[in-house]
């Protein structure tokens, strides 16, 4: 952390940071602002043009953790942070990870930008430990160390992952088991086949929620973690999530693939505590049931 200043006069904030801290590039200020590592008398301040009165303390902080539902790049909103590992709400049409076509606008790009607070020169970054489809929304967690990465990644069948969908047509029970087998050659397209020493076992337990004249929703808990397993069986069912023309759907109302990954239940890698998080419906998804 820097040292504190106290206003002498009235001015705007990023005015006085510029001209307290001359030797900072005025990117790096920026950058500070944008992921709330600027305090005013102690709470984190983003808006350039805060108004600060004489008396009024400054810090930048270097040390501080995101507090919950900040907002990051990207519209992704920080659900929990420590020196190992954080939490994020990835919005709809956020890539997790490059891809040859994009390599900028991602999770970990944007990630990778906010730890390193706005300095090219750090070394700090993140480590994914599992991925969300681009169309998909939700909780997401990546490590800050290798070792954490590779802890979370070794206990990830035993963690507690659901997730919530509006789909096409009335779901048959209130509850059950899918169960298939996976067929995944294809890199962009993922298929129900009978079983084969090429398929993958494939189980999710869901129940419904809610129901409208058109539409189910209804959450999914995975007991396996295959590419598009959710969007396949559920589409199997005959009721294709909304917005999913490559699985058969033949509505978009909410103008996104509905479905929301809105649960985690996992052991924190070092401390050993028990770690809950819960992201509720997007609004254009619960309006719809």
């Amino acid at each position: 952390m820097r040292k504190p200043v106290t206003v002498e006069q009235p001015a705007e904030l990023l005015a006085f940071l510029f001209a307290t801290w001359p030797e900072v590039k005025k990117t790096q200020i920026r950058q500070w602002l944008k992921h709330q590592a600027v305090t005013v008398n102690e709470r984190p301040i983003s808006q350039f043009n805060h108004p600060l009165n004489p008396g009024d303390v400054v810090a930048i902080r270097t040390d501080r953790h995101a507090a919950p539902k900040t907002v990051l790049g990207g519209g992704m909103k920080v659900y929990f942070e420590d020196s190992h590992l954080i939490v994020i709400d990835k919005p709809s049409n956020l890539l997790s990870i490059a891809s040859e076509a994009e390599q900028e606008k991602t999770a970990y790009f944007l990630l990778t930008e906010y730890v390193r607070r706005g300095n090219p020169n750090s070394r700090s970054r993140v480590w994914i430990v599992h991925r969300l489809d681009r169309e998909t929304s939700g909780l997401m967690i990546f490590a800050k160390t290798p070792e954490v990465k590779e802890a979370l990644q070794g206990s990830w069948d035993s963690a507690e992952k659901r997730y919530q969908a509006v789909v096409e047509g009335q779901l048959r029970g209130e509850a059950g088991t899918f169960e298939s087998h996976l067929d995944e050659t294809n890199p962009f397209k993922v298929f129900s086949v009978p079983k084969s020493a090429e398929t993958r076992h494939a189980i999710t337990h869901y129940k419904v929620i809610a129901r409208s004249k058109y539409r189910t929703l209804v959450e999914l808990t995975l007991e396996t973690g295959r590419r598009h397993q959710i969007r396949v069986q559920l589409a199997e069912a005959g009721c294709p999530i909304i917005g999913d023309e490559k699985y058969g759907s033949k509505s978009n109302p909410a103008k996104r693939l509905g479905l929301h990954s809105c649960f985690l239940r996992f052991t924190h890698p070092v401390t050993r505590k028990e770690m809950q998080l819960t992201s509720p419906l997007p609004k254009p998804l619960a309006k719809l049931v």
